[in-house]
């Protein structure tokens, strides 16, 4: 049988074939909104202009000199080309001139993007127009406080001297906070590396049991999030969910808590995955909407297998490689951030990549990068799995792996 998936959300956003045995048992399972029609640029505009739990955007604006507009990355499927003229018409209309207007990169502790991503995900006229920068999360940070959970906060210098803080961000599944988006644009977005590496390793460890994919009502990290955002400042925030090809289906708007509750409440529907795989022998999990941090496809793959052993293939076709990353990222042969090692490919477990794309660091994320299987094309692949697999072989495949979770 054939199966088509979504691949190079940046550069192209084409697809990719892939033929699998008939006499496998092939279970293909999406995400439930992955066919959600993408809004119209008049329909995003309307839910900027009618925000929730806020004032519109242009009253914000008025008697202000200076705004901010904050927003992800490239590691993030956020088409902001097409929401951040809309903030700025809105911003000029509030009595903000292009000139009090910068932007700044959300990075959080990932490496600085170049004018090639900007223009991928601002646009070319945006890119001529304004200031962008890049966050550093070593340096410029001004001290805002501390949160009740002991992260000593110090946020973007850029950010906090602005008079107004408007951010640009999505809401997909996320390994740690349950679902991205809302204030987690302030931290880790833009906060200082200290700040950062204590909300992932002191505050993760203070409630282990409630993170991970799609855990988001009593999530520790969800909470110290929104202290963070508030205690910051963050005054209005624009959230989007995409479907199975990155494109903007819903916007929400406003206060961030309030519509950032409300995104996640649809985006707890648009991402579960239908059916759930269970007790699988193989696994294919398509990386596309984050190829450049493909470690998160295998853990969902792994979380279909049955007693998590068996063979996940991860297909990360990332021309720009694997972001760095300076808390988790390795930076030497055996040595790299504060975080790492963050993970470690199980015993019970075998790892096929296909990278068209792979680099000798592609997998260092991982300690032990060593037993994963590299392959160029599915061709390749596909008969290095016959050799170990064959008739009746139970196969999910999951077309957005780095998007997607299980909601039970």
């Amino acid at each position: 049988m054939k199966v088509q998936l979504p691949q190079l959300l940046w550069d192209g956003n084409t697809t990719l074939d892939i033929e699998l045995p008939d006499d496998w048992q092939v279970e293909i399972c999406p995400m439930r909104g992955a066919t959600r029609k993408p809004l119209t640029i008049d329909q995003m505009e309307t839910a900027i202009q009618n925000p929730i739990g806020s004032p519109p955007l242009r009253i914000l604006a008025e008697g202000k000199r200076t705004a901010v507009v904050i927003f992800d990355d490239i590691t993030r499927p956020t088409s902001v080309h097409e929401l951040a003229p809309i903030l700025l018409r809105e911003l000029a209309a509030g009595g903000i001139d292009e000139e009090g207007i910068t932007f700044v990169c959300a990075l959080g502790a990932h490496g600085a993007h170049r004018q090639h991503e900007f223009r991928k995900k601002l646009g070319t006229k945006i890119v001529k127009k304004f200031r962008i920068f890049n966050h550093n999360p070593y340096e410029n940070c001004i001290e805002v406080g501390t949160t009740g959970r002991g992260t000593k906060l110090l946020v973007n210098r850029e950010v906090m001297e602005a008079d107004l803080k408007v951010g640009i961000g999505c809401v997909t599944a996320h390994p740690q906070a349950g679902f991205s988006g809302g204030g987690k644009i302030i931290l880790p977005g833009v906060a200082h590396i200290d700040s950062i590496s204590h909300y992932h390793i002191e505050i993760a460890g203070q409630g282990p049991e409630t993170m991970g994919l799609g855990h988001f009502d009593n999530n520790v990290l969800r909470f110290e999030i929104e202290e963070a955002a508030a205690m910051a400042g963050l005054d209005f925030k624009v959230d989007v969910i995409v479907n199975e090809r990155g494109a903007t289906t819903a916007v929400f708007a406003g206060d961030f808590m309030a519509e950032h509750l409300q995104a996640v409440k649809q985006a707890k529907e648009v991402y579960a995955t239908e059916p759930r795989p269970r007790d699988m022998e193989l696994v294919i999990a398509n990386a596309f909407a984050k190829a450049n941090e493909m470690t998160i496809a295998v853990r969902i793959g792994a979380m279909a297998l049955e007693r998590i052993t068996g063979t996940v293939v991860v297909i990360a076709n990332a021309p720009e490689g694997q972001v760095p990353h300076y808390l988790i990222g390795r930076f030497g042969r055996n040595y790299g951030g504060r975080q790492y090692p963050v993970t470690t490919v199980s015993p019970n477990l075998r790892v096929i990549v296909l990278a068209p794309h792979m680099d000798r660091t592609f997998a260092d994320w991982f300690y032990n990068p060593e037993v994963i299987v590299w392959m160029k094309d599915w061709d390749c692949t596909l008969d290095y799995l016959k050799g170990s697999y064959g008739t009746g072989t139970k196969v999910a495949v999951i077309p957005n792996a780095t998007m997607q979770y299980f909601d039970s």
